[in-house]
């Protein structure tokens, strides 16, 4: 079943990151189905997140998707290079957003193998952020596009992890950020091959 709109307008986007772990993320681009579960994400707090790209308010083409209520999506390209998938929370005019940095793929991986020139399926098909976009078919011809489409979707099937086996920690990339880059703004589930960085 999918994620309702009202589970992303929710404006604690650590508890959202972590309630977003375990559940199904779906596309269906170009007539193929892929997806898989959510392993990893990164929360980004909006405003006052020195990380975020709408820190201090910062509204701009490219960061007013981020402004819009919870559940659509935001696609930005980073580097010039890799497409990136954000899941929007909060209300309209709260930036907040959560990174989805990897996922364990369970549908579709002819699709998937195909989109990311692999042969054999090994960890690194989704593990990172510009390789779960790639793997999924996502690209910024989709970004603010609505949770409940068709074409990209979040599912609850009953998998869920205790808190146990989750872990947190500081987000990669962010030095940029100075203190907030020490943020336990990371979440994934330890031990799964998916996770994009040391896993322990």
């Amino acid at each position: 079943m999918k994620l309702s709109t009202e589970f992303y307008q929710n404006n604690d986007v650590l508890q959202l990151s972590k309630s977003l772990l375990g559940k199904y993320l779906f596309t269906c681009i170009d007539g193929d189905l892929t997806g898989g579960y959510i392993v990893e994400t990164e929360a980004y707090n909006g405003a006052i997140d020195k990380a975020a790209h709408a820190y201090g308010n910062k509204l701009t083409p490219r960061t007013k998707t981020m402004f819009e209520p919870g559940g659509i999506i935001y696609v930005y390209l980073c580097y010039g290079i890799h497409e990136m998938l954000n899941i929007v929370a909060s209300t309209e005019g709260d930036p907040r957003v959560v990174l989805i940095r990897a996922i364990e793929p369970t549908d579709g991986l002819d699709a998937m193998l195909l989109r990311r020139n692999m042969e054999a399926l090994k960890p690194n098909i989704t593990k990172g952020p510009g390789s779960v976009a790639k793997a999924l078919g996502i690209s910024r011809k989709i970004n603010a596009m609505s949770l409940q489409s068709e074409v990209i979707w979040i599912e609850d099937r009953g998998l869920s992890f205790p808190d146990e086996e989750i872990a947190a920690g500081p987000r990669i990339g962010v030095d940029y950020a100075g203190e907030d880059a020490l943020l336990p703004y990371r979440f994934y589930v330890k031990g799964n091959i998916y996770v994009s960085k040391p896993n322990k």
